[in-house]
């Protein structure tokens, strides 16, 4: 996949998956290395969604912060 896709990829996974998904690659030697951590981020934002935590309580920060 060219880089000049990615932008396109990421929209197109972000509209079928009904996501909400921001990405800013602010800092990167070349493309490669700008889209290789793009698309691990995105891998891990997903793994850590998808986690279970072993709870079945909602998910809250009151009384954390």
């Amino acid at each position: 996949m060219s880089t000049e896709m990615i932008p396109h990829f990421m929209e197109s996974f972000a509209i079928n998956a009904m996501i909400t998904l921001h990405v800013d690659n602010i800092k990167g030697k070349n493309d490669h290395h700008r889209a290789e951590s793009a698309f691990k981020a995105l891998a891990v934002a997903i793994y850590l969604a998808c986690t279970k935590t072993g709870t079945d309580d909602v998910p809250s920060t009151k009384g954390v912060l």
